[in-house]
C-alpha cells in the first residue's frame, strides 16, 4: 500500500497521549500529518501559515486554551479551529462564541469522548485543501500592486454549486473573488479584501466582481438550460454607496441577467454600518428584483432585529454550526435558524456542508439549499462547466 501524500498539516494541542493518538491516527488516514504540541510554548513556536487545521483543547496544563485563543486573537490568526474539551457543553459553546469574537476561524468543537466520524469531518483531503492560500497571507503586497491588478485584470472567479436539497438539482452557485498574481500565483480574498477596504479600492473591486459573474453566469449553464441563481459577496462598505443600486442594474441589464435572479451575500455585522445608508442601499436593491441574503447567520450580533430591519429573501446558516450538527447546541442552532428563516417567508441555505450525514440532517429538518465540499470545491469557469456537465442529481 502506498504512503499518502501528506502535504496537508494540523497541528494538535492536548496534553492526553489517548487523544493525540486517536487524532493523529485518523488525520494520517486522510493523508494528513500532523504536528503535536502539549503545552503552550511548543505551540506558539510550532504554529507557522502552513498548519491548515488546529485542534485545541481548552484545559492544559499551566496556560489553559482560553489564554491561547486570546494569543491567537492578539497574533490575527486566520487558521481554522476546532476547539476540544471534556468541560461541560454550555462552557465549550461560551468558548467558541468567545473565539468568534476574537476574530478567529471558528471551524466547530468536539466534546470528548467524541466519536472518529466527528473528528474526519472537520478533515479536508490535501487535494481540496486551501493551504496554498493560506500561505499567501505572510506574502508582502505592495498598495500599488492592488491598483495595478485592478487596472490588469487580474482578478478571477471562482464558483461553487448551491444544490437543491428536495431534488439534487443545482439551484445556483456562489462568486468567489480570487487574485491571479503575475508572481505569487493565485491569493485567496482573506489577503487582500482588507487592504482594499482600507485603500478605499472596495467598491472597484466590487463593481469588477459583480461585471465578471455577471458576464460569465450563462457561460456556465450553456444555452437552453435553466438559469443559475448568482450570488455575489457584497462587502460592508459597498452598501454605504447609494450609486450601487443603478450600478448593479445597469450591469444585469447589460448582460441579460434577471435581477431576481441574482442574491447579493452580506454579513449580519456588516448590517449595521450606518445603518439608514444602509437600509436605504439594501430597499433600493430589493426594489430592482435583486435577492439579499444574510451571510454567516447567527455568529453577528442582535440578528433578531437584523432580519426585523432589512428586507431579506435569504438567510445562510454558518458553516461552523453546521459542520458542528452532531453536537445537540449546533443542531439546535440550525435546526431552529430553518424554522425561523421558514416563518418569515426566507430561503434557508446552509453552507459547509461536507458530509452525506450533514446533508441528510439539513434535509431531515427542511432546510432548502445546501453548499459545501460534499458537491464542490469552488472551480475555475471551465471546470465548473466540467463538474455540471458530470453532476447528477440521483
Amino acid at each position: 500500500m502506498s504512503t499518502p501524500d501528506m502535504s496537508t498539516t494540523d497541528m494538535i494541542i492536548d496534553d492526553n497521549p489517548d487523544v493525540v493518538a486517536l487524532v493523529t491516527a485518523a488525520a494520517a488516514y486522510k493523508g494528513i500529518a500532523c504536528i503535536v504540541a502539549a503545552d503552550a510554548d511548543t505551540f506558539l513556536t510550532a504554529i507557522t501559515p502552513d498548519i491548515s487545521l488546529i485542534l485545541l483543547d481548552l484545559v492544559m496544563p499551566n496556560v489553559d486554551g482560553v489564554e491561547l485563543l486570546r494569543m491567537l486573537g492578539e497574533q490575527k490568526c486566520t487558521t481554522p479551529i476546532v476547539l476540544m474539551s471534556g468541560v461541560g457543553a454550555r462552557i465549550l459553546e461560551t468558548a467558541v462564541s468567545l473565539a468568534i469574537s476574537l476574530g478567529l476561524n471558528v471551524a466547530g468543537h468536539l466534546r470528548k469522548p467524541f466519536r472518529i466520524a466527528e473528528l474526519e469531518a472537520f478533515f479536508v483531503p490535501p487535494q481540496e485543501s486551501q493551504a496554498a492560500a493560506r500561505d499567501t497571507r505572510n506574502i508582502l503586497l505592495e498598495d500599488n500592486e492592488l491598483t495595478r491588478a485592478m487596472a490588469h485584470d487580474e482578478f478571477v472567479l471562482h464558483y461553487q454549486p448551491q444544490i437543491e436539497i428536495a431534488t439534487g438539482e443545482v439551484a445556483g452557485v456562489e462568486a468567489l473573488v480570487r487574485w491571479q498574481h503575475p508572481v505569487h500565483g493565485l491569493i485567496y480574498p482573506d489577503s487582500f479584501i482588507a487592504r482594499c477596504e482600507g485603500l478605499d479600492l472596495i467598491g472597484q473591486l466590487g463593481t469588477l466582481v459583480a461585471a465578471r459573474a455577471l458576464s460569465e453566469i450563462a457561460g456556465l449553464t450553456g444555452t437552453g438550460k435553466k438559469p443559475l441563481f448568482l450570488s455575489i459577496n457584497v462587502s460592508a462598505f459597498t452598501l454605504l454607496d447609494l450609486t450601487f443600486p443603478d450600478t448593479l442594474f445597469n450591469l444585469a441589464l447589460k448582460h441579460k441577467k434577471n435581477p431576481e435572479e441574482v442574491v447579493l451575500e452580506i454579513t449580519e455585522t456588516g448590517i449595521v454600518r450606518e445603518l439608514s445608508q444602509t437600509l436605504d442601499v439594501l430597499t433600493r436593491l430589493r426594489m430592482k428584483g435583486f435577492q439579499l441574503s444574510i451571510d454567516d447567520f447567527g455568529t453577528g450580533y442582535a440578528m433578531m432585529q437584523q432580519l426585523q430591519n432589512i428586507p431579506a429573501t435569504e438567510i445562510k446558516i454558518d458553516r461552523s454550526f453546521v459542520m458542528s450538527m452532531n453536537n445537540k447546541s449546533e443542531r439546535v442552532m440550525v435546526v431552529k435558524t430553518i424554522e425561523i428563516g421558514h416563518e418569515l417567508g426566507l430561503k434557508v441555505v446552509a453552507e459547509g456542508v461536507e458530509t452525506a450525514n450533514h446533508l441528510e440532517m439539513l434535509r431531515a429538518h427542511g432546510c432548502d439549499v445546501a453548499q459545501g465540499y460534499f458537491f464542490s470545491k469552488p472551480l475555475p469557469p471551465a471546470e465548473f462547466v466540467t463538474w455540471l456537465a458530470n453532476y447528477s442529481a440521483g
